[in-house]
């Protein structure tokens, strides 16, 4: 008997001619490829099934030319009738240039026309009519309409859903098109970060633009909603031009050099704020051998007179950061402000041109400290990811990625400090990497330094010769550094697939991934707290925390979203909820609350996280109940979601007291808080959420009068040029917005 031909196992999407040149075909019939190369498109599924061809014809259309009884379902179809998953991981070629901008008719929705009326990506006129909130908030309809609009493509059946990437899926959220991005005012705003536009959110986007539309005399029927929405805006305008105020003094809006505040407070508090430092920050950022910096920071007491700029930096800095927990912070409300200058002041020495003698550990030093410090009290700590850049080729020109034992004879110690500054450069890279959204820029294939030893400072000096490492499990002032260490491959994959160009992450992707670091860390945990007599402390198991249990939430918010109407993806939307937890409610400890309560970077953006996990599942389970017919009879989940909100309102308030400018944080939660209570009263929510936001508007604007009246920002003498905007849109490093609305609403410009 004739042998039959062996079937591909799995089935061919592509047509052959994208197959042939091993690039990425949209499965269109024909292809975007083969149309903008005017080639015959084929698709052939099975090599033992007929082919389907298209021809390009004279007149610019194409002509199907299989016949008819060979036609069958199109690829697509055919996968979904089998339910045949695709690849764990699909890692494409580039695609071709001519695939951008092109919409697929079978499995891709156009997106909106410009808003100056030109022709969108297909061709055709957006013939809507122009909405007036537009005019007051360029793109921010737009953008608003994509994640709420009814005519998105649907989801596909829960099977073969398994099969979307993760960027499959917020592409079909957000109606965007292969290779398509969205800018949020002048950065891309990565992928990992478009978990916005949930159907939960409609009324407060509702609200927002219809306070928006006011600006434009625009005001709804009813006219008790459109007072409201008038007074929202108008407090969100004065809130603004409080906030702008406060910027203008900041030596980051000055065109020459400014003059910089640098004198320290009483030896008394540096004291305690330097010791803090080290008590806190060193142990997952190991940048200074302590032993070392105490007989420096002894000499900047003794002989101020013959310091040097990099050593006064060094122990401002220190100060700087280790007041963030200080209570001292709390009592001399100017302390923040004068360790911005501090921080001006590092980041203007470090940017000076052709300066060699920064180019060498002690400049590293100070980077590294700046970025944390640039993190903590918000300047620019949303664009500390531009900066790292600069500080991966400072520390590889100096070889700081090459292990000391290839290069010339130096000292112990010496070698210790250079493997513990790069593997603090490598923590920091993979932290921003997941705030920015963007790729981490390094790789293992990129260095080859070791970890440093499991020893503590005060073995090691100028005259140890060799060194006798403590076994793993036994905890050292490098212990945390170490732990991270060992966690940062499976971080490293994490990001790689988060933000890579032509990466895509599948859900069993992510459920690898997740199983990896979980039993990594839970391993790590339990050594933590084993060594608690050692000298581990609540504050320490809340950083280690918070640095590994953040990635978990980016890793899993495509399929967390797709969760409600995907049962499959449970496990996901559960690890994204237990992971906001734990982070909004750590560990009690004074000082982690207190650096919560000041930081922005990644400090914020852990919290922006979280955020966005707890109030929608609220939203979400409120409506689900009510649809049920449960709302009343089991509200301890319930219960449990708002108090977390509540939680994070309060935090949110107490930002604004503390320094922060932005007031929509504290405006959205309470807009959240209103729409749960109206779901469960079962009244019509517009005008209870129109009123929070009022509310917690007037409450933000009567905090800020009260703070700029009492605190004088130190302003410069050299007054040089101001630039022409006060917003923080050109330039500057400013204050991170905390828990704005650009997170939620990706490129809308809610300045």
């Amino acid at each position: 008997m004739e042998r039959q031909p062996r079937r591909r196992r799995r089935p061919a999407l592509s047509c052959l001619e994208c197959r042939r040149r091993k690039i990425k075909c949209n499965r269109s019939e024909p292809c975007a490829h083969c149309v903008s190369a005017k080639l015959e498109c084929t698709y052939k599924v099975y090599s033992d099934e007929p082919a389907i061809r298209y021809q390009p014809r004279q007149d610019g259309l194409w002509a199907e030319t299989s016949s008819p009884l060979a036609r069958v379902p199109s690829p697509l179809a055919q996968v979904q009738q089998l339910s045949t998953s695709r690849p764990i991981t699909q890692i494409t070629d580039h695609l071709s240039e001519s695939q951008v901008g092109i919409s697929s008719s079978s499995s891709t929705t156009a997106a909106p026309a410009g808003q100056d009326g030109s022709p969108n990506i297909l061709g055709s006129k957006d013939t809507q009519p122009p909405n007036r909130a537009q005019d007051v908030e360029p793109g921010l309809v737009s953008i608003m309409q994509r994640g709420l609009r009814p005519d998105k493509p649907s989801a596909p059946s829960p099977i073969n859903g398994l099969s979307e990437s993760g960027r499959e899926i917020l592409s079909r959220q957000l109606g965007l098109q292969d290779s398509q991005i969205i800018l949020n005012k002048t950065r891309i705003l990565g992928w990992s970060l478009r978990i916005g536009t949930a159907p939960e959110f409609a009324p407060i986007v509702a609200c927002y633009v219809a306070a928006a539309s006011t600006a434009k005399g625009t005001p709804p029927q009813d006219t008790e909603l459109g007072a409201l929405h008038a007074r929202i805006w108008t407090l969100m305008q004065k809130c603004k031009g409080m906030a702008k105020s406060t910027k203008i003094g900041r030596p980051s809006r000055l065109l020459s050099a400014p003059d910089f505040d640098l004198t320290p407070p009483s030896r008394e508090v540096a004291d305690t704020m330097a010791t803090l430092y080290f008590q806190s920050f060193e142990s997952t950022h190991r940048i200074l051998h302590a032993p070392s910096f105490w007989k420096d920071y002894q000499r900047f007491w003794d002989h101020p007179e013959s310091i040097t700029t990099d050593l006064r930096l060094k122990v401002l800095l220190v100060i700087g950061i280790g007041s963030s927990l200080s209570e001292h912070i709390d009592r001399d409300a100017g302390l923040r402000n004068t360790v911005q200058q501090w921080v001006y002041a590092a980041q203007t020495w470090l940017s000076g041109p052709l300066e060699k003698d920064r180019l060498d550990i002690t400049g590293i030093q100070i980077y590294c400290l700046t970025i944390l410090a640039r993190q903590i009290f918000s300047v620019g700590g949303d664009l500390v990811w531009g900066s790292i850049g600069s500080l991966i080729h400072c520390a590889m020109q100096i070889g700081l990625h090459r292990d000391p034992k290839h290069m010339p004879a130096m000292s112990t110690l010496k070698a210790e400090v250079r493997r513990r500054l790069w593997a603090t450069i490598l923590e920091i890279v993979v932290q921003a990497s997941l705030d920015s959204a963007m790729p981490p820029r390094i790789s293992f294939d990129e260095f080859d330094t070791e970890a440093p030893s499991n020893v503590n400072d005060d073995e090691i000096d100028e005259s140890t010769t060799t060194l006798q490492p403590h076994p793993k499990h036994t905890y050292t002032s490098t212990s945390m550094q170490l732990i991270l260490l060992d966690l940062l491959p499976t971080r490293l994959r994490i990001l790689n697939l988060l933000n890579g160009l032509h990466s895509e992450l599948s859900y069993l992707d992510a459920l690898t991934l997740n199983s990896e670091i979980t039993d990594q860390y839970r391993t790590c945990s339990g050594f933590m707290r084993e060594n608690e007599q050692a000298g581990v402390t609540a504050f320490h198991r809340n950083l280690l925390d918070y640095l590994v249990r953040r990635f978990l939430i980016p890793l899993h918010c495509p399929f967390a979203g797709e969760a409600r109407s995907n049962p499959l993806f449970y496990y996901s939307l559960k690890v994204s909820l237990d992971s906001a937890m734990s982070i909004i409610r750590p560990e009690p400890d004074e000082g982690f609350s207190r650096l919560m309560a000041v930081s922005g970077g990644m400090f914020r953006e852990g919290m922006r996280y979280a955020l966005t996990v707890i109030s929608r599942e609220l939203i979400a389970q409120a409506e689900a109940q009510r649809s049920d017919g449960t709302l009343h009879r089991n509200t301890q989940y319930i219960q449990l979601l708002k108090q977390a909100v509540n939680d994070m309102l309060s935090l949110s308030i107490e930002r604004i007291r503390k320094g922060e400018t932005n007031v929509k944080g504290p405006m959205f939660l309470s807009m959240i808080m209103a729409q749960a209570e109206a779901i469960e009263a079962g009244t019509e929510c517009e005008f209870k959420v129109a009123q929070a936001a009022k509310d917690s508007l007037e409450l933000c604007y009567d905090i800020l009068r009260t703070r700029i009246g009492t605190i004088s920002s130190p302003c410069p003498t050299n007054t040089g040029l101001t630039p022409t905007s006060l917003d923080g849109s050109q330039g500057g490093y400013g204050l991170d917005l905390d828990l704005d609305w650009n997170f939620f609403f990706p490129g809308a410009s809610f300045s």
